[in-house]
């Protein structure tokens, strides 16, 4: 028994390590794309394609790597994701053309898939009244968002934007062979050979499936496009250097990957539904604030016309984005409390289905901030666009759950849910 947990908790750390690597690797062009952009002369729009490029594919092989994961283990299928992404980081350094990075960008992507080998696999060697806290502690990897942007400019200060992806690939190589001395199979938590692709997709049909696809299109999908977003927004709108920027920056990214676990623990303690409503609402009164632009406007007083500014410092908005960094930590974490609590047969298939989900939000979500950005010039327009967002949740949730709920009283935190 006491073999049993000390493989637990090796499985736990090392694949947690493993996904902060590839987490690393795929909000690289974050930070990287901000010289690239400038040498490329690229737009908002094509900026945000750029960075979105490896989120794609890193979103739409989630469901095979979770169903492949159900299937085969989660060990093998994440070694063998790992040392795949190897030669396409490091030939990102070579790059030199707009479609180069593109192309090179969707099979870096790759690595973005690991977490729905990660979550199933790490679960299942917990038991039920912890999963929710183990599958926190693995999803805190997300704060390989915030490493990325220690990394980074340090190495474009110091070397130029090139040796960041020829670091990059020497670090995965690094974790391929710790990930592979550290972690164990237990052939108990294979799902049955004979399950069909199309049987564990049969959940697509399932409408609560749709509405935690909804809640973490926000609560990831706006995580991984903000990760993106933030270094290129500060410089922008701040006049920041990029080492600044960067720093600022991970005040978002950090707590919104680290505090995952702690997000785990308060679902595991008070319920998936809780959680996940006091975070939506926490996300909309900050989106909220972040949306108002940078403002003059003049009033005719009795003195004559006076000029007054209005909009948020960059102390003040930077303390709003670590607000929403913790919120969608825990969202995050919740929305897969909900999964592990409905699905526990099948966490793998519905994980992955979720986070296409997630990721597709971050796919799409940084080139609509590019767009919306090309053509009204406002940079809070990506704000607006995501306060929109968490207003569809809310009222969703609302609809589905809270009506159906007792919120006040000694039953608040022990109804199920069926919505």
């Amino acid at each position: 028994m006491m073999d049993k947990k000390r493989q637990a908790l090796s499985v736990l750390i090392s694949s947690t390590l493993a996904f902060t690597v590839c987490f690393m690797v795929w909000m690289m062009f974050g930070v990287i794309g901000i010289p690239i952009k400038k040498a490329l002369n690229l737009n908002a729009t094509q900026f945000g394609l750029l960075t979105a490029m490896p989120v794609l594919t890193g979103s739409l092989i989630r469901v095979p790597l979770g169903i492949w994961t159900d299937k085969f283990g989660g060990r093998i299928v994440m070694t063998i994701l790992m040392t795949i992404t190897v030669p396409a980081i490091w030939m990102m350094s070579y790059a030199t053309e707009f479609w180069h990075f593109l192309v090179i960008g969707l099979f870096v992507g790759l690595a973005g898939g690991s977490f729905s080998v990660g979550t199933p696999y790490v679960a299942r060697w917990f038991p039920k009244n912890k999963q929710g806290f183990a599958m926190g502690v693995y999803g805190a990897g997300n704060s390989g968002a915030a490493v990325n942007k220690f990394v980074a400019p340090a190495l474009v200060v110091a070397f130029g934007w090139a040796m960041v992806p020829q670091v990059y690939a020497a670090i995965m190589l690094g974790t391929v062979v710790l990930f592979w001395f550290f972690s164990y199979s237990d052939p108990t938590h294979l799902v049955p050979s004979n399950t069909k692709f199309s049987e564990q997709l049969k959940a697509l049909k399932d409408p609560k499936v749709l509405k935690y696809c909804q809640y973490y299109s926000i609560v990831f999908g706006g995580y991984v496009a903000m990760s993106l977003w933030m270094v290129q927004y500060y410089v922008g709108e701040f006049g920041l250097d990029i080492r600044a920027a960067a720093l600022l920056a991970a005040c978002f990214s950090l707590p919104g990957g680290v505090l995952r676990a702690v997000g785990g623990w308060f679902s595991d303690k008070y319920g998936a539904h809780s959680v996940t409503w006091w975070v939506l609402w926490v996300s909309w009164i900050c989106l909220f604030l972040l949306s108002y632009p940078q403002t003059d406007f003049t009033v005719v007083t009795i003195n004559g016309p006076k000029t007054f500014h209005l909009g948020l410092n960059v102390y003040v908005f930077t303390g709003l984005m670590f607000v929403l960094g913790i919120a969608w930590a825990f969202g995050k974490a919740s929305v897969f409390k909900y999964i592990s609590d409905d699905y526990p047969t099948n966490i793998g298939a519905i994980s992955g289905i979720v986070g296409l989900a997630g990721g597709l939000g971050g796919f799409v979500l940084p080139i609509m901030f590019g767009v919306l950005m090309d053509m009204t010039g406002v940079r809070s327009s990506a704000f607006m666009l995501m306060y929109g967002v968490v207003w569809v949740s809310l009222i969703w949730m609302y609809w589905t759950e809270v009506r159906r709920a007792e919120v006040m009283g000694k039953n608040a935190h022990s109804f199920s849910l069926n919505g």
